[in-house]
C-alpha cells in the first residue's frame, strides 16, 4: 500500500470536493457529502477528500506503489479541469 496527500490551497474547496465525487460517481460508489467524500477507484485504491476553509485535503491510497503517481496525476488533472478558473498548486507528500 501507498499513500499520498495533496494540501491544495483554494476558497471552492467544497465545491471541488463535490464535483470530483459527482463526476466518479457514475463509474464507482462514491459516497460524500459538502465537507468529506471518498472514491473507492477499486478494492485496495480509493481517494479521500476533505474540505475545510481555505484548503482541499486530497489523501490517495492506492494497492500498489508503482500506481501512485499515475492515480496522483489523474486525480490532480481532474481537479485542474474543474478549476479553470484558478490556479491550483496540487503538489503531492508520500506518507510513510
Amino acid at each position: 500500500m501507498a499513500t499520498s496527500v495533496s494540501n491544495v490551497r483554494t476558497d471552492h474547496a467544497s465545491r471541488y470536493l463535490q464535483q470530483l465525487c459527482k463526476h466518479w460517481s457514475h463509474r464507482f460508489s462514491v459516497e460524500f457529502d459538502a465537507a468529506v467524500g471518498r472514491v473507492p477507484f477499486g478494492a485496495e485504491n480509493f481517494l479521500d477528500l476533505a474540505a475545510e476553509p481555505g484548503n482541499l485535503v486530497m489523501t490517495l491510497t492506492v494497492e500498489k506503489p508503482e500506481d501512485l503517481e499515475r492515480m496522483q496525476n489523474v486525480v490532480a488533472d481532474h481537479l485542474k479541469r474543474f478549476a479553470f478558473r484558478e490556479e491550483l498548486d496540487v503538489s503531492w507528500t508520500a506518507q510513510v
